[in-house]
């Protein structure tokens, strides 16, 4: 099932929509309009070093998260005298 890019022209969203039968087009979900155009889409692509850098940047926002959960944690602690 393909999924395509659509320009709603009577409101101006761009959207994704999921086509299951290659007659059937979704109307914008904005507002419900069906005076839609398809766009062009780029293609997904897939290598070795994109994977790196997605995995390196998930972990370095894990990272993050961490530390943020860390400092929290502390503050209620501190702040929570029980």
């Amino acid at each position: 099932m393909p999924i395509y890019d659509y320009l709603c022209r009577e409101c101006g969203h761009e959207f994704e929509g999921l086509v299951r039968k290659e007659l059937e087009i979704p109307d914008c979900p904005s507002c419900n309009g069906s005076d839609l155009e398809q766009l062009l889409s780029m293609p997904s692509v897939h290598s070795e070093a994109r994977k790196e850098r997605s995995m390196r940047a998930a972990r370095t926002r894990d990272k993050v998260q961490a530390k943020e959960r860390e400092y929290t944690q502390r503050q209620y602690e501190l702040n929570h005298d029980d």
